[in-house]
């Protein structure tokens, strides 16, 4: 990278894309909604990662025939951050290959930030120390008012970080409603496919099918 990529932003988000916990989140979900005797199409929740709000969740899941009530909804997501705690967090790993590409963003001078739509105490449980110091910010989903996809989640990391929209900071996301609010933020967005097929990602600026392909791909934004 050349010395016009400094003082500008990558963010990531974390499910996903810096740790491998999507599939242990669905199960958390599938085992709080089978408390109710309710099965769940289990794409659902990768196509709506971040983005399950209540009065969202309570429509797309009754058109899949699951019936509740928005209150209903707060305790069965109360269960899922319970039961993903208890029972999976220990099992969530980092992506091969992520901590290497942080420390070259750091080495090279460039901001880093992290944000998701998790709360922090699920961030806590599941993020190793030495990988959340390698971030210069992170913004969780209890920290703005409007989660994905609204924009607010990513300039609240781009003010964090000084960056500016539209200046060539990149977000690196894997589901629609992160590229939605990274690009409705003015970031360039690049997209991994880990949870989701390529057709799924077709609003990013760049999709990519390995941390590998991606650990290419921010080298070349010079």
């Amino acid at each position: 990278m050349s010395n016009k990529r400094k003082n500008k932003a990558v963010l990531f988000d974390m499910d996903g894309v810096v740790l491998n916990s999507m599939p242990f989140h669905v199960k958390a979900w599938k085992d709080a909604f089978r408390e109710r005797d309710l099965e769940v199409d289990e794409r659902l929740f990768y196509l709506y990662e971040g983005a399950i709000e209540p009065e969202v969740a309570c429509r797309l899941f009754a058109r899949n025939g699951a019936e509740f009530t928005i209150r209903d909804f707060f305790d069965i997501h109360k269960k899922q951050k319970r039961y993903f705690i208890e029972r999976y967090a220990h099992r969530v790993k980092p992506f091969e290959g992520v901590p290497e590409l942080l420390k070259f963003l750091k080495e090279k001078g460039i901001s880093t930030g992290l944000v998701t739509s998790s709360h922090g105490d699920i961030l806590e449980a599941v993020l190793p120390g030495s990988l959340k110091n390698l971030f210069d910010h992170i913004v969780t989903g209890d920290l703005v008012s409007r989660r994905k996809p609204h924009p607010d989640p990513y300039l609240a990391g781009l003010n964090a970080l000084k960056g500016e929209p539209g200046n060539g900071n990149v977000a690196v996301e894997n589901a629609p409603a992160g590229i939605e609010s990274a690009k409705n933020a003015g970031l360039t967005c690049i997209a991994i496919t880990t949870t989701l097929s390529r057709k799924h990602l077709k609003d990013a600026d760049k999709i990519v099918d390995t941390h590998r392909e991606l650990f290419n791909e921010l080298k070349k934004e010079d």
